[in-house]
């Protein structure tokens, strides 16, 4: 036990505010049917979830693990503390202790996997084990504690508070660019920006939190100074530095909500929070169609092309302050891909009424309802990945969106490599049809216009192709090239040979494999034989 058992006193007591009885109605559905679905995947004898993949035979998992202990806690029934606190227990069981080791401080992925780094079991960033998860974790801990300390046992308290120290000393190993890290204030995710803004932002609220409960001056301050650089990189463009994630971007809002809520006023995170809270939940009011339930391209990172075939953590926030029928979520999400993310709906709710009290009243209602075509434009900056500020234009009509982004970087696809800088989107009878640019190249112009982006490699050359793939049609099943997409006319022109090479990809067939369990038609332009200039294509578009 770590000497600061004094400290539990100073965690804010709970006046268990955030129970579901005080919630909307949106906010308790949100909870009560996640959690109904997270019951039916939790093995009570060994006190884990199983694995949400659930083609994983029977294995369990860590990290939604935890997230079901907050909501047990918040949902305070029959033995439901009881089993939260087993939880706990075998989550910080199973984290990594040894100082010593790059992956301290984090948890084991699931409890089967043999000792990570073991000579038949190699350490593996990302893959044995991941750094983001001391912050998925660790931010999970301390809203328990913020939230539900009461229920406790004095003994759990303490565990936990031991825990978030090995969990915050631990991340301050990470170092972006060395050991196979990308924590750069850019990752967005846990405390890190972009990918790892979310780490970035998780990191620098964990440090600055723990720091503060055990009094630790020298952790209070990297947390203070890892807010610091993250607030300076969004200073620059007013924007997160992975812009417009349907997942991430959900994360991040978690994250920034952290800020803006379990410090105090000294601290550069309580005073920042809300002001880059508000300003990143603008952005999403202009990119958010509420008739196409997406938000309009381009997008950083993705896990999809149709939100409203996969699961994404901004879909539960909406789900939370829209309702869930206005949400891009089926009645039963679960069935949707990337339906693990499913899992954070308890933490959703818990903080959804914390989030909303650092934004205006009656905030959401420009949400509900598509009022006019506008153009949104924006930037945003991922260093060291960007040689150079990224600009985005987004176009949105009623019935068509088309979004570009401008980039130099250091690499093809992005820092994750999910980029998607080019995105058309049309409704067309009862779905969404989307159009994406696949990245091949380190640098692309792109110009968005009312129904039209004119697309350019400036460092491109004759071996430079543009490939888009485009969605599959419920109402045409077989497609022999652009000219048969359902809903809309498009018309190419510009340097490039005018034939083109059309692909499937498909679950059973098709030269080409799914992206992200989507099928789709691929539709890929060259450019001709000892060509010189700046490659250029030129796409058109009307609904048909």
């Amino acid at each position: 036990m770590l000497p600061y058992l004094s400290v539990l006193a100073t965690i804010c007591v709970s006046t268990l505010a955030a129970t579901p009885s005080s919630w909307s109605p949106d906010v308790q559905q949100l909870f009560s049917d996640s959690m109904k679905w997270l019951d039916m995947n939790y093995d009570s004898n060994d006190g884990y979830l199983y694995d949400l993949n659930t083609q994983e035979a029977l294995r369990h998992e860590t990290r939604s693990s935890a997230w079901y202990a907050l909501g047990l806690l918040a949902r305070n029934e029959n033995n439901d503390v009881a089993e939260a606190e087993k939880i706990i227990g075998n989550v910080i069981g199973g984290q990594f202790k040894n100082t010593t080791q790059q992956w301290y401080g984090t948890y084991q992925k699931y409890p089967e996997e043999p000792e990570v780094g073991s000579p038949l079991y190699s350490a593996r960033i990302y893959s044995s084990w991941d750094p983001n998860w001391r912050g998925f974790v660790g931010t999970t801990f301390i809203i328990i504690l913020e939230e539900y300390s009461e229920l406790l046992s004095a003994e759990t308290q303490q565990l936990i508070l031991d825990s978030l120290v090995h969990t915050a000393i631990g991340d301050s190993y990470r170092n972006g660019g060395q050991n196979g890290d990308n924590l750069y204030p850019s990752y967005s995710n846990p405390v890190i920006l972009p990918f790892e803004k979310v780490q970035a932002i998780m990191r620098a609220f964990v440090s600055g939190w723990v720091g503060r409960k055990t009094n630790d001056q020298n952790m209070t301050s990297a947390g203070e100074t890892y807010a610091k650089d993250i607030i300076a990189l969004f200073n620059k463009t007013n924007t997160l530095s992975e812009f417009n994630s349907a997942t991430y971007t959900g994360v991040s809002v978690f994250g920034l909500t952290l800020w803006s809520s379990y410090l105090p006023e000294d601290s550069a995170m309580s005073q920042m929070g809300p002001v880059m809270l508000q300003k990143t939940w603008d952005s999403l009011s202009q990119l958010w169609h509420p008739t196409m339930k997406n938000l309009a391209g381009p997008w950083d990172r993705t896990y999809g092309y149709d939100m409203n075939r996969y699961v994404s953590v901004m879909a539960l926030w909406f789900w939370a302050y829209l309702g869930k029928n206005a949400s891009s979520l089926i009645n039963q999400p679960h069935l949707m891909s990337h339906s693990p993310d499913y899992a954070w709906g308890p933490l959703v709710a818990v903080l959804a009424d914390t989030q909303a009290r650092h934004l205006p009243d009656n905030f959401f209602d420009q949400f509900k309802t598509f009022d006019k075509e506008r153009t949104f434009t924006a930037q945003a900056y991922y260093p060291p990945n960007d040689l150079e500020i990224r600009n985005i234009t987004t176009w949105m009509s009623e019935k068509l969106t088309i979004g570009g982004m401008s980039y130099n970087q250091t690499g093809v696809g992005g820092p994750t490599g999910t980029t998607n800088p080019v995105v058309v989107q049309w409704i067309t009878n009862d779905e969404v049809a989307f159009l994406t640019l696949r990245p091949s190249e380190k640098a692309l112009q792109a110009e968005v216009s009312p129904g039209k982006v004119v697309l350019s490699y400036p460092s491109g050359n004759a071996d430079s192709k543009f490939q888009l793939i485009a969605t599959t049609f419920k109402g045409r099943k077989t497609l022999a090239g652009v000219k048969h997409m359902q809903g809309i006319l498009m018309t190419p022109s510009g340097n490039i040979n005018m034939a083109y090479v059309t692909k499937f990809a498909g679950d059973n067939g098709g030269e080409l494999s799914p992206s992200n369990t989507f099928e789709y038609w691929s539709f890929t332009w060259t450019m001709p034989a000892g060509f010189t200039g700046v490659p250029q294509l030129t796409l058109e578009f009307k609904l048909s």
